[in-house]
């Protein structure tokens, strides 16, 4: 399976209202769960966007940097996860679709240095040993600094933008420092502007491997946890979506087959 960062730029672009729209139209076979994790050192919007709050500051990453330090990082992190499924997962049946919430203070960044690299190790055995997808969400500056290890060791790091031309300028210096420090950039294009995606390529030097519409109503209820419209799964944003983390994937499994071509997961895709 996978493990994709999603970043972000100035202009407000969108990461994780498109991280959260990939995370519930996840198409997962079963047995798999798919697990997004908000490591924005700017701080989360999860919990007090989509969970309008219910849930306080009980679950997140700052609960793991002492863990950290203990040697219980494992089972503290899966305590740390929140089910997205609710009410509408079967009885019974396990969670598939897990947050991990990000920061509700921006200075608390400061303390997770070694729950970086912790976590890196954490996704990667997560997608070895169980087959799991994970989604990180780096927001707009989660791809630098010492959070960055993150992206460099993910299978593909995609760059969230609206082709508009305030948001494209504003990616211009991102996506050029994304490929000089991770490389295998590709794009996830919100399609709010009137730039088409060839030449949202053309300008910004790395291909575009999705695109999602631009639906503000539909958005609000991932960004804010307004009521949703009936048939939410099936609007145009989520079916989108469905697309696009399909497409995702298939991104970022040419990518490990490129570095690892006598894998065993290369090798069963023969």
């Amino acid at each position: 399976m996978a493990v994709i960062a999603l970043a972000g730029c100035s202009g407000a672009p969108g990461v994780t209202t498109t991280a959260l729209a990939l995370l519930l139209s996840w198409p997962l076979e079963s047995g798999r769960r798919m697990i997004l994790a908000e490591c924005d050192p700017d701080g989360g919007a999860v919990l007090h966007g989509l969970l309008h709050g219910t849930l306080g500051d009980r679950y997140g990453l700052r609960n793991l940097s002492v863990a950290a330090r203990t040697g219980e990082f494992s089972e503290a992190f899966w305590r740390q996860l929140i089910d997205l499924n609710g009410d509408d997962r079967a009885q019974g049946s396990p969670p598939d679709r897990l947050l991990l919430p990000g920061l509700t203070d921006p200075g608390q960044a400061a303390s997770l240095d070694a729950v970086w690299k912790v976590l890196t190790r954490m996704f990667r055995g997560i997608d070895a040993e169980h087959g799991h997808d994970v989604l990180i969400d780096l927001g707009r500056r989660g791809a630098d600094g010492a959070s960055g290890i993150l992206a460099e060791q993910a299978d593909a790091t995609v760059v969230v933008v609206r082709n508009t031309l305030r948001c494209l300028q504003a990616a211009q210096a991102r996506v050029r420092a994304l490929e000089e420090r991770v490389g295998n950039v590709s794009l996830l294009l919100v399609n709010e502007g009137p730039y088409p995606p060839g030449e949202v390529q053309r300008v910004l030097q790395v291909p575009v491997t999705a695109v999602l519409p631009y639906a503000p109503r539909d958005a609000r209820v991932l960004s804010d946890g307004s009521l949703p419209q009936r048939h939410f799964t099936r609007t145009p944003l989520m079916m989108a979506a469905r697309t696009g983390s399909t497409l995702l994937v298939q991104r970022a499994a040419v990518r490990r087959a490129r570095l690892d071509p006598h894998g065993p997961r290369a090798a069963a895709g023969r």
